[in-house]
Formats: C-alpha cells, structure tokens, sequence
C-alpha cells in the first residue's frame, strides 16, 4: 500500500522504491530556464562533434571540470557540506545510480556522433521521452491514449531514419544504435535524477552526480585508450565552452528545473534539442544530414510533440 501522504509526494511504495510521478511545487523560472537548458545541450552534439578530442575524453572532461568549477562553491558554502554529510543512504543510492546512467548516456552517445550525422545522433539520443513514459508505465504510471500514440509515431521515425543511415553506411548504422542506446540511459538519468531531487538541493547533486559520471568514464577511458591530454590550445577552449555550455547551463539547469516540472515534461521539451543541434551543425560545420533523413526526423519530432502534449492532457 501507499500512504496518503507518499501519495502527495508523487509515490513512494511500501518496499522503500520511489515512484516518481508528480513534481513538486516549483518556480514561475522554471520555464525560462528550462529553454536556456535545451540551447545549451543542442550545442553538446556541434560542439562535440568539431572538437579534436577522443569522444570518451570529452565525455570524462565535460564531467571533470563541472565537478573542479564546482568544488570552490562546496569550499565557501558550509550548508551545503552539511547537506552532503547527512545524504541517506538510498538518495546516496539513487545518485550513485544516476551517476552511472548519465556515465553510459555519454559513453554511448558522444562516440555516436563521430559514426553518423549529428541529426541523426542527437534525434535518437533525444528519444529518452519514449523510454521515460514506458518506465513511468512499469512504475504505476498511466499515461493517456495521446502518449502512447506519439511514442509509437516516434519510435516509426526511429525506425526510418536507422533505415536510411543503413542505406548511407554500416557506420551511420552502427552510430545510431549507440545514439539510441544513449537515449534509453538518458531517460534512467533523468528518472533517478528527478526523485533524489525531490530531497536535495541542485548544487548536492550534481556534485555526487557528475562526480560518479566522472570517476566511472576515468577507467573507461584508460581501457580505451582514449587520450587525456595532449591537446592544443584551441581543442582545451573548445572542452571549456562544452563544459560550461553543453554541462553547466545545460544538464545541470535541466537537474535544476526537474524538481518542479517533472521528469517526463523535462525529458520531453529536450527533443528541441534536435532542430537546435541540426541548426548550429549546418552553420558552424556544414554539416547537414541525407535528404531522405528529413522526413524520418519530421516523424520524430511529431511524434514527441504528440508525447508532450498527451502529457500535458
């Protein structure tokens, strides 16, 4: 059974398991900062894309510094240091968990991104929506008619554009099941990042987040033989502006307004994270995807559109 007063908060079962379904009260800036945080990872994909760097390096970098920019502000700030010492050991769990999904959300999407289009990529990577409404379905969630039939339109238009990547190269191919299995980690992250946000502060957990995502890509990186350092001066400022723009202003905004929009809202406005990545990819590396992979990623888009607003309903 769950007790009136879980079921307020959003859910939390008997056994001890989360079920986060509903957000918390949040902010009239919720909003606003939710669209800086999707500007900010549709540059990730560009970004990562025209940097000379081993995608699994940029994975561990981005990760890295956020935690170093971050460590001045737990240095100054004693309540935030009490808060991390008394973190429960299942929020401690929970993050741990996170950590690892946004760990295998990078490792599989970054190296997606040098095998095919960054179209292509990121629309895969960006279906973490569907995933996360099917996880809400298994958790006791019920999503209505609407939802399911975008999540099915949307999965159609992931079917076509592998279709067309696999006409271009077994590369392209190869590059949108890591896209795609990008996506599926994706939408752990945001799930468990939701529910430990419900308890603690944004600055708490992105610090043990981004901290386990960077101590799990280290080993990962030296088994791979993904070089570290090394790099120019232009390839080190490119790391930087990843960090700050893709990491800080993007996933850590996206950690912040979780709390009050809710994982499956916030999931779902990042499929504008699509035609941003198209649109810079096309200006700064001319990149622009096969013709025929316009109406696949049309089919996306439609598709999640229809997922945001069966939620909303």
């Amino acid at each position: 059974m769950i007790s009136a007063r879980a079921r307020a908060r959003g859910g939390v079962a008997s056994a001890g398991q989360a079920v986060p379904l509903a957000p918390v009260a949040g902010s009239r800036l919720d909003w606003p900062l939710l669209g800086v945080a999707v500007v900010g990872i549709s540059a990730s994909g560009p970004l990562t894309a025209g940097t000379a760097a081993p995608a699994l390096a940029i994975a561990f970098w981005r990760n890295a510094l956020a935690v170093a920019s971050l460590l001045p502000v737990l240095a100054r700030r004693r309540a935030l240091r009490a808060e991390l010492a008394r973190v429960s050991r299942r929020t401690l769990l929970l993050t741990l968990a996170a950590g690892a999904a946004l760990a295998a959300h990078f490792g599989l999407w970054l190296p997606s991104l040098r095998l095919t289009s960054v179209a292509s990529s990121v629309a895969l990577a960006t279906t973490t929506p569907l995933w996360t409404v099917l996880a809400l379905r298994l958790l006791g969630h019920r999503p209505p008619a609407g939802v399911w039939l975008g999540s099915a339109i949307a999965f159609t238009g992931v079917v076509l554009l592998s279709g067309v990547d696999l006409a271009v190269s077994a590369d392209a191919l190869a590059g949108d099941a890591l896209a795609l299995g990008g996506g599926i980690a994706g939408a752990a992250y945001v799930l468990l990042g939701a529910e430990v946000r419900r308890t603690t502060s944004t600055t708490a957990y992105t610090l043990l987040c981004y901290g386990t995502t960077t101590a799990l890509l280290l080993p990962v990186c030296l088994l791979a033989g993904a070089a570290l350092g090394g790099y120019s001066g232009e390839t080190w400022l490119k790391l930087l502006a990843i960090t700050v723009v893709a990491q800080l202003f993007g996933h850590s905004l996206l950690n912040l307004v979780v709390r009050g929009l809710g994982p499956s809202v916030t999931s779902t406005a990042t499929l504008l994270e699509t035609p941003g990545a198209v649109l810079i990819a096309a200006l700064a590396l001319g990149q622009l995807p096969p013709v025929a992979a316009y109406p696949a990623l049309a089919v996306i888009l439609v598709g999640l559109a229809l997922v945001i607003r069966g939620e909303r309903r």
